[in-house]
């Protein structure tokens, strides 16, 4: 195991990064002026809950988006996926994968598998992807002609997930985003933004991303929040993935929060910390499996860009 003079500046730095993110969570909070009433919460329908309204907003303010729709009727980040590709995706549009292949829990979203749920496929939408390159990155030379005439919808997978490659940067990110928009500056940009919430001082919506997703069951829910999800990004776009969650002329307006407004907000007050500890946890197995021989996904000495550590263990 390599000795604590190794890890120990990694790990100041990371504690300065949640310095960062939870003085942005702070101001988010102070700009909506949260107070304990927040923490109440409406039953039946759920109309004018202002713990939810409110936190709405402050999830907002914190991915620096226009508007975000944070919510327990989520039921994982796919749900959040799927009502952000329905809210946007007509017929007859094209949806582009361009990070390699998304998470297999997409697969029957998509219509790349299973039949008669009511896929994208079914409802006329296209899907193309582009693989990534020998090297497991994004291939900037194919993605610079990739946008065509039907392409409504670029889908991009910020973290490594299940594959082994590596998790996309803020930094990337924004050159995608730059990159589709130059081709066609109507196409949405979309960020699959599971695992990576914190990891950087900036979220993909600060960086020209239309919309992003993902579940409150990991990053921003600082392992408080039960359940739910979110999106956020622009407000259009948001109102229409929140037509697909509820039901088009009720949107964000409707959705009891069932007593979790408490558990929602202190979740994501402690998101930085907890993601800030996931990675010292993450650095500290990558190293000491490293130096037992076994290959790891970052390697030690290499940044953490979601809250995955990958390790090869070369068995069934």
């Amino acid at each position: 195991m390599p000795p604590d003079s190794t890890l120990l500046p990694i790990f100041y730095g990371i504690d300065a990064q949640v310095k960062q993110n939870l003085g942005r969570v702070l101001e988010a909070f102070r700009q909506q002026r949260v107070g304990s009433h927040h923490f109440n919460s409406v039953s039946g329908y759920g109309h004018d809950d202002l713990g939810r309204d409110t936190l709405d907003r402050v999830f907002a303010d914190v991915v620096q988006a226009e508007a975000a729709l944070a919510r327990s009727q989520f039921v994982s980040g796919t749900h959040a996926i799927a009502c952000a590709l329905f809210g946007v995706l007509r017929p007859g549009d094209e949806m582009l994968a361009v990070a390699g292949t998304p998470y297999d829990t997409l697969e029957e979203v998509i219509g790349l598998r299973g039949a008669g749920q009511g896929s994208l496929a079914e409802f006329g939408v296209s899907y193309r992807e582009l693989p990534l390159t020998i090297h497991h990155t994004v291939d900037w030379a194919a993605l610079a002609s990739a946008v065509g005439p039907k392409t409504r919808l670029v889908h991009i997978q910020r973290s490594c997930g299940y594959s082994w490659r590596s998790t996309l940067t803020i930094a990337e990110i924004e050159k995608i985003v730059r990159t589709v928009k130059g081709q066609n500056p109507d196409v949405v940009c979309f960020v699959d933004n599971c695992y990576g919430e914190f990891l950087e001082d900036r979220e993909p919506t600060a960086v020209g991303a239309d919309l992003i997703a993902g579940s409150l069951i990991k990053n921003p829910g600082g392992t408080i929040a039960p359940t739910g999800g979110y999106v956020a990004g622009r407000a259009d776009l948001v109102a229409a993935a929140a037509c697909r969650l509820t039901a088009p002329g009720i949107g964000a307006s409707g959705g009891s929060s069932l007593n979790l407004n408490r558990l929602l907000y202190q979740g994501l007050f402690l998101a930085p910390q907890m993601v800030g500890e996931a990675m010292k946890g993450n650095y500290l197995l990558a190293a000491t499996f490293e130096a037992l021989g076994y290959p790891v996904n970052p390697a030690p000495n290499a940044p953490q860009r979601d809250v995955i550590q990958a390790i090869r263990l070369g068995s069934p």
